[in-house]
């Protein structure tokens, strides 16, 4: 037998005719998604290989016809559970997008979300790669359409309504109180015990009231919210290396470590799918459309790093 084919590709992009919506599509082998959450829902269909997501409440295998679906906020972090890796497609609607759907469709009140995380429904998850594939072919009529029936389907069958967060006890009032603080100085956040003093508490007090609202503790939080609002300033047209310095990483290839590890392709594929995706940018030929390869850092080449896959080629769809 063959060694498994080590090749990782993604590709993490918007389509214009789809507003309120991320897509990636990738394989990743030797990636690993640290832990981290997102503004919005996480809509997940494997179609190769295998998924291990990590949630908070246990490890979930994700295989061939499972859909994955992760609420906002929700941390969560994700690696292969075979050695061949996993090939995926996934869509980051909006909170506000998947709330209108759940207006139009359901009798949900408040913010809808789901009651499971994973399931297996082999039609969703076909659905799911349809909204790709309609994307990817400039289709914005099926690509529109397919979206809303995909997430009226999950809503309907998997959906409710989100629990209200509010911080009602004194040690969620200083966790809101401290996220807010680093949030602030961002670029040269305090450390646990001056932030802790600075809150009138101790360190380890704040660190276990952090970790029970938020899911993880302080300096994992701020590396996320640096990577958001890193995405944030790539979209608006910074360099990689003025975002870095930005939001507070010592510089570009340090945005480039945490940057990939959370949104799955370095800063530098992130800012130029969205310059080529601009309003004013002339529209691609989708044959042309690229795939990156993922290579995080020059010094992350090895033989087996994605370097062969040819610029021109796609790679299909169920690969």
């Amino acid at each position: 037998m063959g060694r498994p084919q080590r090749s990782e590709w993604a590709r993490h992009w918007q389509y214009e005719g789809l507003p309120g919506l991320d897509l990636l599509r990738a394989r990743y082998v030797r990636h690993t998604f640290r832990q981290h959450s997102h503004e919005g829902f996480t809509l997940g269909a494997v179609s190769g290989g295998v998924e291990e997501v990590v949630m908070p409440d246990g490890v979930i295998s994700a295989g061939p016809g499972t859909v994955v679906m992760i609420n906002p906020e929700v941390p969560h972090a994700a690696h292969a559970g075979v050695p061949e890796g996993w090939t995926y497609s996934t869509l980051y609607p909006s909170v506000d997008l998947v709330s209108a759907i759940a207006d139009e469709v359901s009798g949900v009140r408040g913010t809808p979300g789901f009651g499971v995380t994973i399931v297996a429904d082999p039609r969703a998850a076909e659905l799911i790669r349809g909204v790709h594939q309609a994307a990817e072919a400039g289709n914005a009529l099926a690509a529109d359409t397919l979206l809303r029936v995909t997430v009226a389907r999950l809503l309907e069958q998997y959906g409710g309504r989100l629990a209200s967060r509010s911080p009602g006890d004194s040690g969620a009032r200083t966790a809101a109180r401290a996220q807010a603080l680093l949030a602030e100085r961002m670029a040269d956040p305090p450390s646990l015990e001056a932030l802790a003093r600075e809150l009138d508490t101790s360190p380890f007090a704040l660190l276990r009231a952090f970790k029970a609202a938020y899911g993880m503790p302080p300096h994992t939080w701020l590396t996320n919210a640096r990577v958001r609002h890193a995405r944030r300033l790539l979209e608006a047209g910074s360099t990689p290396a003025d975002a870095a310095l930005a939001v507070g990483f010592t510089d570009q290839p340090h945005l480039n470590r945490h940057f990939t590890r959370i949104v799955g392709v370095p800063p530098g594929a992130y800012r130029k799918e969205r310059a080529s995706r601009a309003p004013h940018a002339p529209r691609k030929n989708v044959q042309d459309g690229r795939i990156a390869p993922l290579i995080t850092s020059p010094c992350a080449r090895t033989d087996s790093s994605p370097t062969d896959i040819p610029g021109h080629d796609r790679p299909p769809f169920g690969t």
